[in-house]
């Protein structure tokens, strides 16, 4: 769609884009004043249900269907959470968004506070991420002089108020539950499910969490409708615009928004420039590190939305796209991701706490030349019991408290399978013989 128009980052790089008063100059809370003063819950959660907006954070759950589990006549209070721990490898889009926009995630936080009758909403923002952390704090500030936020919000009957919780900087914590614990001031360590979040989650109280780029989305849908919403993209079941990291050997690195369903030869050829040096493009990761890599023949043709890479054997993710080349050595990458989980997992399981520790040092065998070939099929093994044979057509076989287990085993899985070769290539003489 080469007529595409950006819309979560038009704004994006223009001077004071970051201001309550260049956003308010531009249209800015308008959806929010619709949805507090000319609307009700049940219109608001409606209306994005028919949108078919997905969570952008990486699991694709429908934002709407997710607010309507949030019991109506529960008197406990209900809470909203905005996922700003942005820590998956070779995602950055979520922090751009605050950078350059901080007042449309406070818009679409107000929109999706009053779907679930929320009164104080809270934005959980990784550890790492100070200046960020600065500017929501002072676009909150500058919401509650104006009446955005507080008492009787737009001089209507609503109150909310908007909290901005730094973490600690653990990739755990990106996990709904983890985030929880954490901003309860525990451990960040996933509870057990169900119950869910929006039945019992922050203080044991009814909570929906969705991250960055989904409540970006919300003054959009509510100023524009539904039926547009669904017109973006390549498909109606996976509709809307999308922000696509690009990192790794492309000329452009970057994040890019174009439609849902672009394809990913599109993203990596045109919007970031192609492959360094022109060198031959070998195999990307579609979606963070967590997602299985492809090869350079499985991404020809594939659109780049929740449908299309699920069928291809990886997922969309976070939409972190890690452009590899023909250089690139796949042991190493591999050992790089598994170092990576390892020091990240939480510990709270066991197939986690050691059997990320044990792909680490079996694949170090690998990189210092001391791999055995029963090694291959070990880690093999070793993948399995911790987050279940990688077969998206029979869903999740996870065996931990989490999806972290699915996360380090599926990658590194993909990893082995698909360039086994170079695995081999690794092995001593008399062990390759």
């Amino acid at each position: 769609m080469s007529d595409y128009q950006p819309i979560l980052t038009m704004h994006a790089g223009q001077p004071g884009s970051a201001t309550r008063d260049y956003y308010l100059a531009n249209g800015g809370y308008r959806a929010a004043r619709r949805a507090v003063l000319d609307m009700n819950s049940d219109d608001i959660i409606q209306m994005v249900k028919y949108s078919n907006l997905q969570g952008r954070g990486g699991a694709g759950f429908p934002a709407g269907v997710k607010w309507s589990f949030v019991p109506r006549d529960d008197k406990r209070a209900k809470y909203l959470i905005c996922n700003a721990d942005e820590g998956e490898p070779g995602t950055f889009k979520d922090r751009m968004l605050i950078n350059h926009n901080p007042h449309q995630l406070i818009e679409g936080m107000i929109i999706a506070s009053r779907a679930i009758d929320c009164h104080l909403a809270f934005i959980y923002i990784r550890g790492e991420f100070a200046k960020e952390a600065r500017l929501l704090e002072a676009a909150v500030e500058e919401c509650r002089a104006s009446n955005i936020l507080g008492k009787k919000i737009f001089g209507g009957k609503y109150d909310l108020d908007i909290l901005v919780y730094r973490g600690g900087g653990a990739y755990i914590c990106g996990e709904e539950m983890a985030l929880i614990e954490s901003l309860e001031g525990k451990r960040g360590w996933p509870r057990i499910k169900p119950p869910f979040p929006a039945i019992e989650g922050y203080l044991r109280c009814p909570t929906i969490v969705n991250n960055v780029e989904t409540l970006s989305n919300l003054p959009h849908i509510v100023n524009n409708g539904a039926e547009w919403f669904r017109g973006i993209g390549a498909s109606p079941d996976s509709p809307g615009p999308k922000l696509y990291c690009l990192s790794g050997h492309v000329r452009k690195p970057g994040v890019y928004e174009a439609p849902m369903g672009t394809k990913l030869t599109t993203l990596i050829f045109t919007h970031a420039g192609g492959t360094t040096e022109g060198k031959k493009l070998k195999a990307a990761i579609p979606g963070g590190s967590s997602a299985p890599v492809l090869t350079a023949d499985e991404i020809e043709d594939l659109k780049m939305d929740f449908p299309s890479l699920t069928a291809a054997g990886s997922m969309l993710g976070s939409g972190g796209i890690i452009v590899m080349d023909e250089t690139t050595d796949m042991v190493q990458a591999c050992y790089n991701l598994a170092r990576f989980y390892a020091h990240e997992s939480c510990g709270q399981c066991t197939p986690c706490r050691e059997g990320t520790t044990w792909l680490t040092k079996v694949l170090r065998r690998f990189t210092q030349g001391r791999g055995r070939m029963e090694d291959i099929d070990l880690i093999g093994d070793i993948t399995d019991n911790i987050g279940g044979l990688c077969d998206f057509s029979k869903g999740s076989f996870g065996k931990t408290i989490c999806p972290f287990g699915e996360a380090v085993s599926w990658p590194i899985r993909a990893f082995m399978d698909k360039f086994r070769d170079e695995f081999e290539a690794y092995l001593p003489k008399e062990e390759a013989a």
